[in-house]
């Protein structure tokens, strides 16, 4: 990270957030007003919001649901699950609406089993709202755009 919140005082520190970058994971402050503003990546430059959903697995979950501070929804499947693939484009067309206030991402279970064992999941399609580290909430089953984003609104207000 380029800017470390020790260089601030401390009122500009509690404005900063740490949002992981969606292409190379990297971890980058910026200022909870400009998220809207198209900030792109310190290291590798590409925008920190790509109104699309992440690939999550092991090498960048930790950056984007441990030490980001935006909350990450996980939308949780198997390219073999009919439901899963069915859901896929509506969770894409949720990230435009939701972003830049939380990421979404994908993880294929099948792909990261321990991810997966780590949060017990036990039937897919599911998703996860965790916000550094901690699940805030979680359902399961195939639900359209509108109802995603009803949800995970709903679980932030909660959170």
């Amino acid at each position: 990270m380029s800017d470390t919140i020790a260089d601030r005082p401390p009122e500009a520190a509690a404005e900063m957030l740490v949002v992981a970058c969606p292409t190379d994971a990297a971890l980058n402050r910026v200022a909870r007003a400009k998220l809207d503003r198209n900030p792109k990546c310190g290291k590798c430059h590409s925008p920190l919001f790509q109104g699309k959903a992440v690939e999550i697995g092991a090498a960048n979950f930790d950056s984007h649901a441990l030490k980001s501070d935006l909350p990450v929804v996980i939308d949780l499947w198997a390219e073999w699950c009919g439901p899963c693939r069915m859901m896929t484009p509506s969770f894409e067309a949720a990230a435009p609406r939701l972003e830049p206030l939380v990421r979404l991402g994908k993880l294929d279970t099948e792909a990261e089993p321990a991810i997966a064992g780590r949060f017990g999941i036990r039937g897919i399609p599911s998703m996860i709202v965790i916000r550094k580290g901690q699940e805030l909430a979680r359902t399961s089953g195939a639900m359209p755009t509108s109802a995603i984003v009803a949800w995970v609104e709903q679980a932030l207000r909660r959170g």
